[in-house]
């Protein structure tokens, strides 16, 4: 059984246990059809009796051409993580396919099976069922964000996961992307998630005041339920997909006026992906949001720099003076910025 005090404690001051629509399941995975023929897939972040992940799986089952559908619940003693129910013991649930004919998902043909552990992923029980799985679909815990991409990345597995934006400033992740392992699906900003019974509003916020409620992130719906609204929320896939191959078009022409160069480094600043001049091809500084539209047969991703250290493994580009290494011109500061070059034959 794997050591889950950084679960239960990421648990308790990340509050990170979110419930992923139906619709926006829907909506992301309608773009992966091709990728599912043949495929066990793995949901190892998810209570089965109430994931919609399961449910989007066993009710697209033949659709998809599934080949097997496996999810498990992880279930701690002093407080579930992935489930709302009580359950004693944890459990993983195995689905074939429609057996009776009626294309529907029924309790006798779902099979259902105990762990003897928690049902942690980091289990050996549950790495024994993700050696099996061919893709992993799920919402993983973002405060364990890192350490769930790592071990898809051990075990050389092809993944479909929500995740928060801010994972592109982490050091393992980014250089994942730039090595053209990993990179963002459709979906990208606003998301609602559903949230446990036992998520809590901070005491500062007025539980009445629905504006403020909103403006802060937290929605309740008329009936009372809370929701979670966070509004820089991605997929993170390395299934290819179209997107990931689509070009950019950029229509304005290099001048030192709008592109400046950096105090600290050989490269021009782009304040907007929209804005990259068309006839530069030396090193630009563009947002981070550029990889959501990063296609890698256009340009190539040299490094990142987010913070005042300077890390020439992340950064990629040589520092022209020693000092805060964040891109600044005139002396002023930008926010985190990718270095990218054109490639030549784009």
């Amino acid at each position: 059984m794997s050591d889950n005090r950084n679960l239960h404690s990421a648990n308790k001051a990340k509050q990170d246990e979110f419930y992923t629509q139906l619709s926006d399941i829907e909506n992301e995975l309608k773009h992966y059809k091709k990728h599912f023929k043949g495929k066990t897939v793995l949901c190892n972040c998810d209570d089965p009796r109430v994931s919609n992940f399961f449910h989007y799986f066993a009710y697209n089952f033949e659709h998809l051409g599934l080949k097997r559908l496996v999810t498990t619940c992880y279930k701690n003693q002093e407080r579930d993580l992935f489930s709302q129910n009580d359950s004693e013991r944890a459990i993983w649930l195995e689905y074939f396919g429609d057996r009776n004919g009626n294309r529907v998902p029924d309790p006798e043909e779902i099979g259902i099976h105990y762990f003897n552990g928690d049902g942690d992923f980091r289990s050996a029980e549950c790495i024994e069922l993700l050696k099996q799985a061919d893709i992993v679909v799920t919402n993983p815990p973002f405060s364990l964000f890192r350490e769930y991409v790592a071990q898809l990345v051990e075990y050389k597995k092809m993944f479909l996961i929500v995740g928060n934006q801010n994972a592109f400033t982490y050091k393992d992740i980014f250089k994942l992307i730039k090595d053209n392992k990993l990179w963002t699906g459709y979906h990208v900003g606003h998301t609602l998630f559903g949230v446990p019974s036992s998520y809590s509003i901070p005491d500062f916020y007025d539980i009445n005041d629905k504006a403020k409620l909103r403006s802060n992130g937290y929605v309740i719906d008329e009936n009372g339920k809370l929701w979670r609204n966070l509004g820089n929320i991605c997929w993170f896939t390395n299934l290819d997909i179209p997107k990931r191959h689509e070009k950019l078009i950029f229509y304005k022409k290099f001048n030192s006026a709008e592109y400046p160069f950096y105090d600290n480094y050989d490269a021009i600043n782009c304040n907007k992906v929209e804005d990259v001049p068309e006839d530069f091809g030396g090193v630009m500084g563009v947002p981070i949001t550029f990889l959501n539209k990063y296609n890698p047969e256009q340009f190539e991703i040299l490094g990142m720099e987010s913070s005042a250290g300077y890390d020439p493994e992340i950064v990629g580009i040589p520092r022209l003076k020693d000092g805060d290494a964040r891109p600044a011109i005139n002396g002023k500061t930008t926010y985190a910025r990718i270095f990218i070059r054109r490639r030549k034959e784009a």
